[in-house]
């Protein structure tokens, strides 16, 4: 016998579990017996809009992501490059709207909340089952980069426009300029550090986005360097130490600015990669470098000072860097891009990146607008 498809698709159960909710706790929260909210999750029972808008608020989301209409719910969208495994399906993505197409970012396991679940996959395309409103796609900033303020930056424009849906995709800075060249993200964070003429960020781009009209915006300043345990136990003075055997490291992938800073100075300090052990461990975030750090798995590896600082550890610094985002000149007058840029410059938001550790005095600053 065939099965007709339900009239409304609930995702009551997929919101409650991503705050961590039991059913009893909405049940309450929503004013609703825990037997109604049962039958409401398993589809046995249509809410009243009443209790509809309870839950929504219960949930704090709109009620069409708890309920939605089966025609709104398959849409094709572009599978982002990603150099991480891409899950089995069904798997969660999140959904956002870049330029003319729909891009999905596969979530390998994070707590974040989804915006779509891949149902089918055919080369580099997936057919999506979107979570949340359609039309709420076109309302979305995706930013890649590898600076941990991004996500700050990212959350707190959530909270300053509800409305506005705003990712961040942790990539490596020259892995976040390629994204950007593939349009797959609306803005790209970079620190490449050029050691022939000195500049940050600008010879990278002008190789990766030719042919793209940009503006280069300063995020912050930081400092590049090497972070050890605390109290530095293995007595690391230098970059040469770290060809002593009884040292080990962790780095950053390649195209990470982090190592290319490593790379470039080991080679000036004299010093072969082969000679230091761990050079090929590799991980893709600032966090995962300090993360193995402290907790013993590496003596030393590449990291900026404020997540050195964020975990307590001890740190030699090396080399000073600006932090940049890279917005192609088309966006600039778009709101959510107008709004990002507001809250860059705004105290509140430098107040908390100055406490942090960076440097902010030229946070919002135009750095340069490349032409094509």
């Amino acid at each position: 016998m065939d099965h007709e498809r339900p009239e409304v698709l609930v995702r009551v159960r997929e919101r409650r579990r991503a705050l961590g909710l039991t059913q009893q706790q909405l049940a309450e929260r929503a004013g609703v017996s825990r037997q109604t909210l049962v039958a409401i999750e398993a589809g046995r029972l249509t809410p009243s809009v009443a209790v509809a808008l309870r839950l929504a608020r219960a949930l704090d989301c709109a009620v069409e992501e708890l309920f939605v209409l089966p025609a709104q719910q398959l849409v094709e969208a572009r599978l982002a490059d990603t150099a991480e495994p891409i899950p089995p399906l069904p798997f969660r993505v999140h959904l956002v709207q870049v330029g003319a197409e729909l891009v999905a970012w596969p979530l390998a396991g994070e707590a974040s909340e989804a915006e779509g679940v891949a149902r089918e996959r055919y080369g580099g395309r997936l057919v999506v089952e979107p979570l949340v409103d359609p039309a709420s796609l076109r309302r979305g900033l995706v930013l890649a980069g590898c600076d941990p303020a991004l996500g700050l930056l990212a959350s707190q424009l959530r909270q300053w426009h509800r409305e506005l849906r705003v990712l961040w995709v942790p990539l490596g800075s020259l892995a976040a300029l390629r994204a950007l060249a593939r349009g797959q993200v609306h803005i790209a964070g970079t620190h490449l550090w050029d050691p022939e003429s000195g500049e940050y960020n600008l010879p990278a781009i002008r190789r990766e986005l030719a042919g793209r009209s940009v503006a280069v915006v300063a995020l912050s300043r930081w400092v590049e360097g090497l972070a050890m345990a605390p109290g530095n136990p293995q007595g690391i003075r230098e970059l040469g130490d770290l060809a002593r055997p009884d040292l080990t490291i962790v780095n950053r992938e390649p195209g990470a600015g982090s190592r290319f800073v490593l790379d470039t100075l080991l080679a000036r300090a004299g010093v072969p990669r082969e000679a230091v052990r761990g050079y090929e461990r590799a991980v893709r975030t600032h966090r995962a470098v300090a993360e193995a750090v402290s907790s013993g798995l590496a003596d030393a590896g590449p990291l900026v000072s404020p997540v050195a600082r964020a975990y307590g550890l001890d740190f030699l610094p090396l080399l000073e860097e600006r932090y940049d985002l890279v917005i192609p000149t088309e966006l600039l007058d778009e709101p959510p891009v107008r709004d990002l840029l507001e809250f860059v410059m705004s105290g509140a938001f430098r107040r908390q990146l100055e406490a942090a550790g960076y440097d902010v005095r030229e946070s919002g600053r135009l750095v340069a607008r490349l032409s094509d």
